[in-house]
């Protein structure tokens, strides 16, 4: 019969210190399978920032004029369809930052094609991101202006572009040039992106994609309207616009948005007023302070996507504390 006894015996194990040394023994081995097992799973690559928001147009033309006439955004290159029609254009923010418009593909839909997030290694993330199981394609393709990405789609259905910039693309040949002094804004701070299925949206962009949180808010007190998820390895942020029902497509230019910093918005939206454009654009331009204590102000494209110019800084310079209201159900 195998007993304690028969054990100890078996492995010189007669003393208190043995019993210790095996222990550590143990401990020892199991140190070593955790590092093995952990050295095996791949490693989140850095993703820097948003590379890009792209949208659709209805009047292609018109929508360049609003992007480039109005807002001074420079085009460093445009793409054409087979057959000679309209594919893309890109207006360039920063050396790292863009707009992308395309001609709609269909009527009365959705302004939002997708959103860009940058990353220093497309590979390691696709390796990545199958490993979490995020469906991802076999490899990253190479864009028609030279750069490296693949789409995948999140929980709530909105298609995000991982990209890296890649040496001898037309982004990097393009660094340090297109950018007028006469733009309204040098940064993208962050995109807003509807969201209805909270939990789900949330783990993907945290526990997966590795965004923290800094701030939540609530337009009136009593339901949560906003959550701010900052990119793990910059200072952008995503912004979930929440709802407990996705708005009709033709009406979701305003949660749909991008965030353009300005240093001073009056003084922007005076600039944009002494534009010969702002009498084609023909509303008024609102200068106000938000829920977060930052004065802003809200564009609005041909198609009704809303481009808000907000400063850096809350009003008084001290931060703004988060809301502690619930979801919307």
């Amino acid at each position: 019969m195998f007993t304690l006894r028969t054990f100890q015996l078996s492995f010189g194990l007669s003393s208190r210190r043995s019993w210790k040394n095996v222990g550590l023994v143990f401990l020892f081995s199991s140190l070593l399978f955790v590092c093995a097992l952990s050295a095996q799973t791949p490693q989140r690559p850095h993703i820097t920032g948003i590379s890009h928001m792209s949208v659709f147009a209805h009047d292609y033309e018109k929508s360049r004029a609003f992007y480039g006439q109005f807002l001074g955004f420079q085009e460093p290159y445009s793409l054409k369809n087979p057959d000679g029609s309209p594919s893309m254009t890109f207006f360039k923010i920063n050396d790292r930052q863009y707009i992308e418009l395309s001609p709609e593909r269909q009527a009365d839909t959705d302004r939002l094609s997708h959103i860009s997030l940058e990353t220093d290694d497309i590979e390691a993330l696709r390796v990545y991101l199958a490993s979490k199981g995020v469906k991802v394609p076999s490899e990253a393709h190479r864009g028609r202006i030279g750069n490296l990405g693949f789409d995948v789609t999140d929980p709530e259905g909105h298609t995000v572009e991982m990209y890296q910039y890649a040496p001898g693309g037309q982004t990097v040949e393009a660094y340090g040039k297109f950018m007028s002094e006469d733009r309204v804004s040098k940064r993208m701070t962050h995109v807003g992106l509807i969201v209805t299925n909270l939990d789900a949206e949330y783990k993907f962009y945290t526990q997966i994609l590795g965004f923290t949180e800094f701030w939540r808010g609530s337009s009136t007190g009593k339901v949560l309207s906003w959550i701010n998820l900052k990119v793990p390895d910059g200072s952008d942020y995503i912004e979930f616009m929440l709802f407990a029902k996705a708005p009709d497509p033709t009406h979701r230019g305003t949660a749909h948005h991008m965030c353009l910093q300005v240093p001073d918005v009056a003084a922007s939206v005076s600039t944009l007023e002494a534009k010969p454009y702002f009498k084609t654009y023909g509303q008024p331009i609102v200068v106000h302070n938000g829920i977060n204590r930052k004065r802003q102000a809200n564009l609005f494209d041909p198609d009704g996507t809303r481009i808000e110019l907000m400063e850096p800084d809350t009003i008084d310079g001290k931060p703004t504390p988060p809301s502690s209201a619930p979801p919307p159900q």
